[in-house]
C-alpha cells in the first residue's frame, strides 16, 4: 500500500510529476537534451536568484557535498556542526584526506554569525561548510546574519547545504555571497530523489582550479566545461530533469511569495499543535525550521507504537533521528503539502495521542 509521508523527505509526489518523467527518452548530448538542460538551469537560477553558474548532478545531495569538499577546500576548513548532518560532513570532510576543524554546538542550536566570526577571524581557514536547515533536529541557521560575517573574509570560500530549505523561504544566493549552493530534489522541491543540484561563484571556480585531486565524476571544471554546451559531464537523469523542468513551471504558477508563504503557514500550525498537547519544540524561537518541525517527546509518548499504527493506515510518521530518535518526532511540511492535507495528519496523531 502506498503511503503519505509526512517524513523530512523523500516527500510526496504530486501525479503531473511523474507524468513528465514518463516522457520519451532523449540522448543527453542530442539538441532537445541542451535545450531542457538551458530551460531547468534558468528556472534554478530564477529561484535561487543567482547568476552563478548553476550545475545538475545525478547523485544525492552528500555526492555533491563531498565534491565540493574535494574542489574547494585547499588549505584547511570549518565545518559547523549541530545535528546529525553537518556532523556527516565533517567525516566526510576528513574522508577526503582534508584538513579540517568542527565546530559542534548542541543539537537544537543553530549555528549563530558570532560562531562564525569567531572560527573565521582567527584566520586558519580558507573553506566552511554550512547546513541552513539541520534535517535531522528542525534547527534553522540565520543565513543573512552569516553572510554579513561572510563578507568580512573574501578569501574563505562558503559552502552551504540548503537540501530542506531551498524553495520553502527566500534564499537570494548571490545576494547572500554564497560560493556553492547545495540541495537534492526530493525534499522542499517535492521530486522524487537521485539529483542534485549545486551553483559555483567565480570565487569558487577559480579555487578549484587550484586544487588538486578533485576526482572526475564531481569535478568542478567539468561541470563549467559541459555548462557551456548546456550539458552535463557524465549521462544525467534526463526522466528526472523532466521532472524539474515540470516542477519549476508548477512553482512559479503558484508564485514564490505564495510557497513561502504556505510553508510558514504550515510551519506555525504544527508548532501551535505542537505546544497546545502539552508537547516542547526542540529547536529555539527564531531558529524553527519551516520545512518540518522537531518536537520534543516531553510526553513520554511511545512513539514507536504511534509510527507502526499510523503505518498500519497508510500514513509515514518520523519517531526521531539518530541519537534523538524516540526523544523527539519530526513532522515535515515541506513540498507541495497543503494545508488541509497537514490537518489531517495532526488529526490522526491526536486520535494516537487519545489512545
Amino acid at each position: 500500500m502506498a503511503k503519505k509521508l509526512f517524513i523530512p523527505g523523500p516527500v510526496n509526489v504530486a501525479p503531473e510529476i511523474f507524468t513528465a518523467m514518463s516522457q520519451p527518452m532523449i540522448g543527453h548530448r542530442m539538441k532537445e537534451y541542451a535545450e531542457l538542460h538551458g530551460r531547468v538551469t534558468a528556472g534554478l537560477k530564477r529561484l535561487m536568484e543567482t547568476t552563478d553558474r548553476t550545475f545538475l548532478a545525478t547523485s544525492s545531495a552528500f555526492g555533491v557535498m563531498e565534491g565540493a569538499v574535494r574542489n574547494l577546500v585547499k588549505g584547511r576548513c570549518v565545518n559547523f556542526c549541530n545535528g546529525a548532518f553537518s556532523d556527516k560532513w565533517h567525516d566526510v570532510t576528513l574522508r577526503c584526506g582534508k584538513q579540517a576543524d568542527a565546530v559542534k554546538v548542541p543539537w537544537g542550536q543553530p549555528i549563530t554569525a558570532e560562531l562564525v566570526e569567531n572560527a573565521l577571524a582567527t584566520g586558519k581557514y580558507d573553506s566552511l561548510t554550512l547546513i541552513n536547515n539541520e534535517t535531522s533536529t528542525g534547527v534553522l541557521s540565520p543565513l543573512a546574519e552569516i553572510a554579513h560575517v561572510l563578507k568580512k573574509y573574501p578569501e574563505v570560500v562558503s559552502i552551504v547545504d540548503t537540501v530542506s530549505s531551498m524553495s520553502a523561504l527566500r534564499i537570494p544566493v548571490t545576494e547572500l555571497g554564497i560560493d556553492c549552493c547545495i540541495f537534492g530534489v526530493q525534499k522542499a522541491l517535492a521530486l522524487p530523489p537521485g539529483l542534485a543540484v549545486f551553483t559555483a561563484s567565480e570565487k569558487a571556480i577559480e579555487r578549484a582550479k587550484t586544487v588538486e585531486f578533485r576526482g572526475y565524476y564531481f569535478d568542478f571544471l567539468e561541470f563549467v566545461a559541459s555548462d557551456d554546451k548546456h550539458n552535463t559531464p557524465s549521462t544525467p537523469c534526463i526522466s528526472l530533469i523532466y521532472g524539474l523542468d515540470c516542477q519549476l513551471q508548477r512553482i512559479f504558477a503558484e508564485g514564490l511569495e505564495a510557497r513561502w508563504a504556505r510553508h510558514q503557514q504550515m510551519a506555525e500550525r504544527t508548532r501551535e499543535w505542537a505546544l497546545e498537547r502539552g508537547f516542547e519544540l526542540f529547536a529555539p524561537a527564531g531558529a524553527r525550521s519551516v520545512t518540518l518541525t522537531c518536537v520534543s517527546n516531553s510526553r513520554a509518548v511511545d512513539l514507536a507504537g504511534v509510527k507502526k499504527r499510523l503505518a498500519e493506515q497508510g500514513y509515514a510518521f518520523d519517531d526521531g533521528y539518530g541519537k534523538i530518535k524516540g526523544l523527539t518526532f519530526r513532522v515535515a511540511h515541506m513540498g507541495d503539502l497543503q494545508p488541509a492535507e497537514l490537518e489531517e495528519f495532526l488529526g490522526l496523531l491526536d486520535e494516537e495521542l487519545a489512545r
